[in-house]
């Protein structure tokens, strides 16, 4: 029997102006980033969906909280799909790691599985907790929908197991997972399908005054 799931990269967070590396670190979300969650309650209450999952990280329990609201139910926290540790580039930009080590940002542009930063958490062990907790709850809605709330590094990492894609080439393959958007997937088994990527639900709320986030590297 066939499930879908719905994979959500959750709301702004305050490190996105300067697109800093947010892993296991609680960073709260922006204004725009709750109006993010408050758009995919409004667009949840309209959809057929059984159930709705989240990161236990409040980045992503909060942008989950509007749409389980909508639809009466309580938000199921899997620790399986908190962020991955960036280690040695938590919390920095591209640009302050090039310049301490720029042989290690290059090696991670090239791959990031071979080349991830000293200290992280290895990307096959990340696609593998991630990979267990989303076939985990396809298996508990055989048949149904569930909204899955989580992180952009995880979700591509998690995608590329699913789909049968080098790992390392997550960055690559998918550049970006947009805050609020919807990547669609059905499980039946052992196969995915990828039904749809990075969808938007709502249109886009204002973007800050200081203006989009800075050019030169894909997001984390």
């Amino acid at each position: 029997m066939t499930s879908r799931l719905l994979l959500v990269r959750h709301g702004e967070t305050e490190w996105h102006a300067e697109n800093r590396y947010a892993g296991v670190t609680d960073v709260a979300l922006t204004p725009r980033g709750l109006a993010q969650g408050a758009g995919l309650g409004a667009w949840a209450a309209r959809r057929c969906v059984d159930a709705v999952a989240s990161s236990p990280l409040s980045r992503a329990r909060l942008t989950a909280a509007p749409a389980a609201a909508a639809l009466h139910l309580a938000v199921d926290v899997r620790e399986g799909l908190r962020e991955v540790d960036f280690g040695w580039g938590e919390g920095r930009t591209v640009e302050e790691m090039a310049e301490e080590d720029p042989e290690a940002v290059r090696r991670f542009r090239e791959n990031a599985d071979s080349g991830a930063f000293p200290g992280s958490e290895p990307v096959a062990a990340a696609a593998a907790r991630a990979t267990a907790a989303l076939r985990d709850l396809a298996l508990r809605h055989q048949g149904g929908t569930v909204l899955v709330v989580a992180h952009n590094t995880l979700l591509r990492i998690a995608l590329c197991d699913l789909l049968g894609l080098p790992l390392g080439r997550y960055r690559h393959v998918f550049p970006r997972l947009d805050n609020g958007a919807v990547t669609e997937i059905e499980i039946r088994g052992t196969g995915t399908a990828l039904r749809s990527l990075n969808v938007p639900t709502a249109p886009a709320p204002p973007a800050p005054a200081s203006g989009p986030a800075p050019a030169g590297d894909w997001p984390p």
